[in-house]
């Protein structure tokens, strides 16, 4: 009896207030913003086709994002999975900030995995009246996050894994990373080898049309509905003197001359940038998929990308830091390569990966692949300093781990979103992504897939000893 009383009690102090949020939409008339007109010409000769530009270096990731910002004219939408109260975290929040003074909206949702003990700071930046902040599938505000972890088990550890950045309804950015040092080269001793894709034409109205159905659902919650509380004790010029008094900082200025001295922004100085042209779909869970176990429907992801590893006939590249294939994937898999596709994957070692309790996952399943003729890769370990000055622009930190979340088919088509090969991106977690149909695009990436194991990566084979017992060799 007493247990259940202590569960009632829990659950009242759980549940949610009433999500009274009013349904928004991205803006469709764009074509006479800044971007709409300067990408009219550079789409004219590339009917119902959208350009990409990849995104390795962290970098340019961040200048990308930085200058997408400034030219903004009427909408910034931005939905991920973490945004840090870090360097770049601040960074971007500062031209989030910048752009709504202008007069842009600025619709920011974010999941609630990563904001605990936050909310101040958020419903500071939302008290601006441009900027419209929710919180995606919130925990209660009313207890402790540990007895919501241990009793709501299955609903608050499903999360929104979505990443993308879109400005104007012109031009996105979807890929692996967060907002956070280590996506962006500002963390000295980690950093993620990532990867996203900037956008333009066709498939930005896609990924809006994406970001409205999480924007608008039910379980996106306003801030101010969630603490009605801090509505009065916002107080919007003390957090930007705060934020503009961190910026002038000599840490922040050096990172700043760095943005300024990267590679995309070289390239954007000498009107350089050359967009790689192909047909696109957005791939992305439905956010109804958070309250649903069934990933086989036809809402999800795994859904519509499936056709495309069905129909593989040549090679098949995987770049996936959490890879835990199972005993169907990793059947797949084996049977893909029996057949006399090339299967060639990247992944996290033990040394490298943030998550150990995943690579122990996909450990078991190594074995199986091997014997099958697949081919496994696994980040290396902390390089020596020789090591890190070689490898100089995959990673500037002097440990790095895999992030970027990507695959090659038959270097025809590449996917690139926020999907790994994992239980949780499959089942559990909603996630986007672009495919993408360019040979010139699939070229590029598989070119940074050889580079990536021959640079930073061991190679495992499968040996056996005189004993006749198999052991794994890492080579590299």
């Amino acid at each position: 009896m007493l247990v259940i009383c202590i569960l009632f009690l829990i659950g009242g102090c759980a549940s949610l207030p009433p999500n009274t949020s009013k349904s928004t939409f991205s803006f469709q008339d764009t074509e006479d913003t800044r971007f709409g007109k300067r990408y009219v010409e550079l789409k004219k000769n590339h009917s119902e086709k959208s350009g990409f530009f990849l995104l390795s270096n962290g970098l340019d990731a961040f200048t990308a994002r930085a200058l997408l910002a400034q030219g903004a004219d009427r909408s910034i939408d931005v939905q991920y999975y973490m945004i840090h109260n870090d360097l770049t975290g601040l960074l971007f929040a500062d031209q989030l900030l910048k752009a709504a003074d202008r007069g842009v909206r600025i619709r920011l949702l974010i999941d609630d995995m990563d904001l605990d003990k936050r909310d101040e700071g958020l419903s500071t930046l939302a008290a601006h009246p441009n900027i419209h902040l929710r919180i995606f599938n919130p925990f209660s505000r009313h207890i402790s996050r540990v007895p919501q972890f241990l009793f709501q088990f299955g609903s608050v550890t499903r999360r929104m894994h979505n990443k993308s950045f879109t400005v104007d309804n012109q031009a996105t950015i979807v890929g692996g990373r967060n907002i956070g040092d280590e996506y962006f080269d500002a963390d000295p001793d980690f950093a993620f080898a990532d990867l996203d894709i900037l956008a333009i034409g066709p498939v930005v109205k896609e990924v809006s049309d994406s970001f409205d159905e999480y924007w608008n659902s039910s379980l996106a919650y306003p801030i101010e509905v969630l603490r009605p509380d801090l509505t009065e004790k916002n107080d919007l010029e003390k957090g930007r003197k705060m934020l503009t008094e961190y910026i002038g900082q000599d840490s922040v200025s050096e990172y700043l001359q760095s943005l300024l001295n990267s590679r995309l922004a070289e390239t954007i100085r000498n009107d350089e940038v050359v967009y790689y042209w192909g047909h696109a779909a957005v791939m992305a869970d439905n956010p109804g998929k958070l309250e649903s176990y069934d990933s086989d429907h036809a809402y999800t992801l795994s859904s519509k990308i499936t056709p495309f590893f069905e129909n593989l006939d040549k090679e098949f590249l995987i770049f996936s830091p959490y890879f835990v294939p199972g005993k169907e994937g990793t059947k797949f898999l084996a049977d893909l390569s029996k057949s006399g596709v090339r299967v060639r994957i990247l992944t996290n070692s033990l040394a490298s990966t943030d998550v150990g309790v995943v690579h122990a996952g996909y450990a078991k399943y190594r074995t199986t692949l091997l014997r099958a003729g697949v081919e496994l890769y696994e980040m290396n370990k902390t390089l020596n300093r020789k090591e890190r000055k070689a490898k100089k622009g995959t990673s500037g930190s002097s440990k790095a781990s895999l992030h970027a979340k990507s695959f090659v088919f038959d270097r025809e088509q590449v996917f690139i979103g926020s999907l790994n090969l994992d239980p949780r991106s499959i089942v559990e977690n909603t996630e986007i992504g672009i495919m993408v149909t360019s040979k010139e695009v699939a070229e590029i990436l598989a070119g940074k897939f050889d580079m990536m194991i021959e640079k930073i990566a061991f190679r495992l084979e499968l040996h056996t000893d005189e004993e006749g017992i198999e052991f794994i060799f890492w080579h590299g």
